[in-house]
């Protein structure tokens, strides 16, 4: 082995070293909480965007097999969010979605949907957990014991892992929406009040995805 690959793998050892050390601090509540078998990270997005629904996610992630590189969905490049993805579905316990639309969410306001997503997220999951790990929120009307957690994405691996595959989903869908609902740059946007979507949004009026209480400011 001559000197270049020597140094290759040298520093590709350390950036393995210290991603591992990365991970191994943000199990710091699986780690306080390892008593209990099934610990489940949730954690939503799109709470903001004017157009598709709210999306939660759940998951169980095995404690003797880490995933590397988890971290917060929105500090990650989609291919890297997408690799990820596949991984965590491969490699976890149990996986929960939830979604609420946008017409549920004019009708019971967006903390609240959120809050539906969610527990439609715990339901979906094939087994129980025995303790949440929430991004930031308490969930009314479950029985789980829960731990909220601020910045939880970027604290809890098992929270930002409920970050990536709640995002990935929620992203595929509204570029899927994109190609029936054309005019609103959804796929590039994802819902959220970019230019190209509010110019959309004056020149054809709310689509059925709109959230009608969002943009009443627009139309």
């Amino acid at each position: 082995m001559n000197k270049r690959e020597e140094e290759r793998l040298r520093k590709q050892k350390e950036k393995l070293e210290k991603e591992m050390a990365r991970i191994e601090a943000m199990c710091v509540y699986e780690k306080e909480y390892d008593m209990c078998q099934y610990i489940c990270g949730i954690d939503e997005v799109g709470r903001g965007p004017l157009a598709g629904p709210v999306v939660a996610g759940a998951v169980i992630l095995p404690k003797d097999n880490p995933i590397l590189y988890l971290n917060d969905s929105k500090k990650l490049s989609e291919k890297k969010r997408e690799a990820l993805y596949d991984e965590i579905m491969e490699k976890a316990i149990a996986t929960g979605i939830g979604m609420v639309s946008p017409a549920r969410i004019d009708e019971i306001n967006i903390l609240q949907a959120t809050y539906e997503a969610m527990r439609q997220a715990i339901a979906n999951l094939k087994v129980r957990p025995d303790i949440l790990l929430n991004d930031a929120v308490t969930i009314p009307e479950v029985d789980i014991p829960q731990v909220p957690i601020i910045k939880g994405d970027a604290k809890s691996v098992s929270i930002a892992a409920a970050s990536i595959i709640a995002k990935v989903t929620r992203d595929r869908m509204m570029a899927e929406y994109d190609q029936v609902i054309p005019g609103y740059d959804f796929a590039s946007n994802k819902g959220y009040g970019t230019k190209a979507h509010i110019a959309g949004l004056k020149e054809l009026g709310p689509s059925p995805i709109h959230r009608r209480t969002f943009i009443r400011n627009f139309i």
